[in-house]
């Protein structure tokens, strides 16, 4: 079980790598940005729509918000700009498509 947490905060990480490039690349959208940035600034916003000393409620209204902001982004974002974020996170490098003459 602590193998799985260890796995899936070493994804976390790597995916908060690689939006952290897809908000700079030029290619991005503006939308997606703006959804990007406020699903970010919801998660760590002290303000909720939902107090969360509410039992259950109060994170449910994090649970749902930030993920559907950020998958929204997801789906705004050219699906080339998210593949060669992710490949230099891995250290795979920008993909390119060769030409053959």
């Amino acid at each position: 079980m602590l193998a799985k947490l260890r796995s899936v905060a070493r994804n976390a990480k790597r995916e908060l790598k690689v939006y952290q490039l897809v908000l700079k690349d030029r290619r991005t959208p503006r939308l997606a940005k703006a959804l990007l940035a406020v699903a970010v600034g919801y998660a760590l916003s002290p303000i909720d729509i939902i107090p969360d000393f509410i039992p259950v409620l109060g994170y449910l209204d994090d649970v749902i918000l930030v993920p559907g902001l950020i998958a929204l982004a997801l789906k705004i974002i050219p699906p080339q700009v998210v593949e060669d974020c992710r490949a230099k996170v891995t250290g795979g490098g920008v993909r390119t498509e060769s030409r053959s003459e």
